[in-house]
């Protein structure tokens, strides 16, 4: 038997996973920033996207294709949506980590 829903804590949550969403940090460092339980953020994140008909299991890892390229010039991410993500040489890797999850959210 499933457990009742609190309707408001559910959109209380919401509202904090909209903001998340619409920002640039990671869930970690979103969570430390407002004083939320990353552990719960999780749960709640995985819960309205399996209300809202989102699979109930969000894949861990993206199959991306790595094509050799000299270093000097544009590497190429293509994520499994056909999405292309083009970075620069020198590109700064935490930059990088935000973008791709931004891009994952809604998932391709």
């Amino acid at each position: 038997m499933g457990r009742l829903r609190d309707r408001g804590k559910e959109q209380v949550w919401r509202k904090w996973i909209g903001n998340w969403r619409r920002g640039t940090l990671t869930v970690d460092a979103f969570c430390a920033r407002y004083g939320l339980s990353d552990s719960a953020f999780r749960y709640w994140q995985r819960t309205i996207a399996e209300r809202d008909g989102a699979p109930a299991e969000m894949p861990a890892f993206v199959a991306v294709g790595v094509a050799t390229v000299p270093m000097t010039s544009t590497l190429e991410v293509v994520l499994g949506c056909g999405r292309v993500v083009r970075v620069p040489a020198g590109f700064d890797a935490e930059t990088l980590r935000q973008l791709l999850a931004v891009l994952e959210v809604p998932p391709c």
